[in-house]
C-alpha cells in the first residue's frame, strides 16, 4: 500500500505531494516549493525517510504548482512529466510568475509531454493509472491509485468546491462534465487528495458539492 505525504507551499497554499510505498521509491507531485525554507522542508523529508525520488509529475502547470519543480528536476535528476497540452500553459509561467511577484521562479529546464490517459506510472510496488480532466487547465490531469484507493486530483475537485475556469484554456462547463464523466465513476470511498485544502471523498463530493449536484 502507498503512503501519501503532503506539504503546504507558496502563498498560493498549493499542496504537494510525496507518494511512496515500502519500496522506498517515491513519486513527487506538483512540487510548488518557492522559498528556501519550503524547498529545505521537501528536500529533508526525502532524505530522512530514505525515499529514492523516480517520477516528478504534474496534474498541470499552474504557476503555484510548477514553483519548485525545476529545484527538484535539478536535485534528484528528474525530468518534469506533463500533459501535451500543459507545454503551452507551462511555458508561460515565466511573465505569470513576474505578475505574482515570483521574481526567483527557475523555469523548467527540462521536461517531457509523456502524460497519456490511461498510460499507468509504476513506482516501487505501486501504480497510478492517468485520467484526463481538462477545465481548469487544457492538460490537467490526475493519478489514481486503485489498490490504495485514493487520487491526487490537482485543482479539479475540492472538498464542497470545483477549481476555477476563468484562466486561460479553462472551460466551467467541460470541468463539470469531466468530474462527472471521470472522477465520479471511481468508487466512493476514494479519497481525493486536492490541489489546495482538505482532502475529501469521491462519495461525500457526488452527495454534497453543490457545483455537481
Amino acid at each position: 500500500m502507498a503512503q501519501v505525504e503532503v506539504f503546504t507551499f507558496n502563498g498560493f497554499q498549493e499542496n504537494t505531494y510525496v507518494l511512496y510505498d515500502n519500496s522506498g521509491e517515491c513519486v513527487i507531485v506538483d512540487p510548488g516549493c518557492y522559498e528556501r525554507t519550503e524547498r529545505d522542508t521537501l528536500k529533508r523529508f526525502i532524505l530522512v525517510e530514505e525515499l529514492k525520488p523516480v517520477r516528478l509529475i504534474q496534474t498541470h502547470c499552474h504557476i503555484d504548482h510548477v514553483l519548485g519543480s525545476n529545484y527538484i528536476s535539478r536535485e534528484f535528476g528528474l525530468t518534469v512529466e506533463i500533459h501535451e497540452k500543459e507545454e503551452t500553459v507551462l511555458e508561460s509561467c515565466v511573465q505569470v510568475a513576474s505578475m505574482y511577484g515570483f521574481t526567483g521562479y527557475e523555469p523548467v529546464e527540462k521536461y517531457s509531454t509523456n502524460l497519456v490517459e490511461g498510460d499507468k506510472i509504476t513506482f516501487g510496488n505501486s501504480s497510478l493509472e492517468i485520467l484526463w480532466v481538462p477545465g481548469h487547465a487544457p492538460g490537467h490531469v490526475v493519478f489514481v491509485d486503485h489498490e490504495s484507493k485514493y487520487i491526487v486530483n490537482g485543482d479539479c475537485l475540492f472538498q464542497m468546491s470545483i477549481g476555477r475556469t476563468d484562466l486561460p484554456g479553462g472551460d466551467h462547463d467541460t470541468l463539470l462534465q469531466k468530474i462527472k464523466e471521470k472522477l465520479f465513476q471511481l468508487p466512493d470511498d476514494y479519497v481525493v487528495h486536492c490541489g489546495h485544502g482538505p482532502s475529501t471523498n469521491i462519495g461525500f463530493e457526488k452527495a454534497n458539492n453543490p457545483f455537481l449536484k
